[in-house]
């Protein structure tokens, strides 16, 4: 069923409670490092205060144990006052007197910043915090959630919040372009439809995988995964991360293709001796996979040349170590060149592609790592998606 846009919204004069993703990285001393999904949000924001509503901004930011002022979303706050080339006021909490006092004062055009919401347990676990939802709910007269990278969490201002505003809970512009570009893997993908799948751990990805195997033409295996498969195959890998798993229970394993080679390594470490090997000589004890090798590098870029459409998600070795990034980054060059459309499942594939200066080169980069594969893997369905009025 489809769900109510941004669009179909009447916003003016209206207080606009607007999810967005400002789980920004940044550095020791405050300073954002990557304000990508600040800028993301700027659209939905600047519609609604173009149209005579006013914005109040909910957020998190990381993983507090409770009130934590490091991680205030303060940080975010003169960001965004220059992205937007206006004042934005700062709320001293999310719910609370004096937080509805402010949202009840703003004025068409205004903006208010919730402090982090992740200071109440009431966000990420509701049922032991009832009254947190209903509160937040009391500062707007219309809900609307752009924050994709948290919709597969069913949390109280990403979910709980939207039936406390019936026919009157929409996508912002940055959810509904992600649902549109992920739906089309889901639906109608043109053909060569491949996906890349990288990473560390399979256990978290093994339900999307077994998914895709399902609509894809082929499906190429890489990072610490990839081990899983070769040591269950009979295959030497050393100490090479992996975990045990029946892959004879997963249908279309003839579509899995997986590395030749590898770059390996004596230690976990950029600075470590290193070399390559094939999957056949296999990998000594003492020793662990680092990267995809040169062999495998030119043949999947060989396979992926005639693509017309890829999904990739999680990169193909260690990439944050510089000896290290050859595999991750040799095919995110190839995958900007191709006419493919290609669709990157966010995470540190997106932050690989941002690093050598190429989103401009991919169809889409997706906000949310795991969403994105929630996403493909529950076709189409997530909590914060769901709870959205149907149109």
């Amino acid at each position: 069923m489809a769900k109510l846009q941004l669009k179909d919204l009447d916003v003016k004069g209206k207080k606009v409670l607007l999810r967005v993703d400002f789980n920004v990285p940044f550095s020791g001393d405050g300073k954002i490092t990557d304000d990508s999904r600040i800028r993301a949000a700027l659209p939905t924001i600047e519609y609604i205060l173009e149209k005579g509503g006013s914005v109040i901004l909910m957020s998190h930011l990381g993983r507090p144990k409770g009130i934590d002022p490091k991680l205030s979303l303060r940080v975010c706050l003169e960001r965004l006052s220059e992205l937007l080339q206006r004042s934005v006021i700062m709320a001293p909490d999310c719910v609370g007197p004096v937080v509805e006092t402010m949202a009840s004062k703003l004025k068409a055009g205004d903006v208010l910043l919730l402090e982090n919401l992740r200071f109440h347990k009431g966000e990420e676990k509701p049922e032991e915090e009832p009254d947190f939802v209903k509160k937040l709910a009391l500062l707007g007269d219309v809900y609307v959630n752009d924050a994709f990278g948290t919709a597969h969490r069913a949390h109280a201002s990403t979910a709980l919040i939207a039936k406390y505003f019936p026919k009157k809970s929409a996508a912002g512009f940055l959810m509904e372009k992600e649902i549109v570009y992920l739906s089309h893997l889901l639906q109608a993908p043109k053909r060569p439809f491949y996906a890349i799948i990288g990473g560390a751990k399979i256990s978290t990805k093994i339900a999307v995988i077994r998914e895709l195997l399902q609509v894809v033409d082929g499906l190429f295996l890489g990072g610490a995964m990839a081990f899983t498969f070769l040591k269950a195959m009979g295959k030497k890998i050393g100490s090479s991360l992996f975990e045990e798993m029946d892959i004879k229970t997963i249908d279309g394993l003839r579509k899995i293709h997986l590395p030749k080679d590898f770059v390996i390594a004596n230690g976990f470490s950029n600075d470590a001796r290193k070399k390559v090997v094939t999957v056949e000589e296999g990998i000594d004890a003492g020793w662990q996979g680092m990267d995809i090798g040169p062999q495998t590098i030119q043949e999947w870029s060989s396979l992926l040349q005639n693509a017309k459409t890829v999904f990739w998600n999680g990169p193909l070795g260690v990439f944050e170590m510089s000896h290290f990034a050859k595999g991750t980054y040799s095919i995110a060059e190839m995958l900007g060149k191709i006419s493919a459309e290609v669709i990157v499942g966010g995470g540190d594939s997106v932050a690989a592609i941002c690093q050598m200066g190429l989103q401009d080169q991919f169809a889409f980069l997706s906000t949310g790592g795991g969403a994105s594969l929630e996403f493909l893997e529950n076709k189409g369905h997530l909590p914060g998606i769901d709870a959205l009025s149907e149109v």
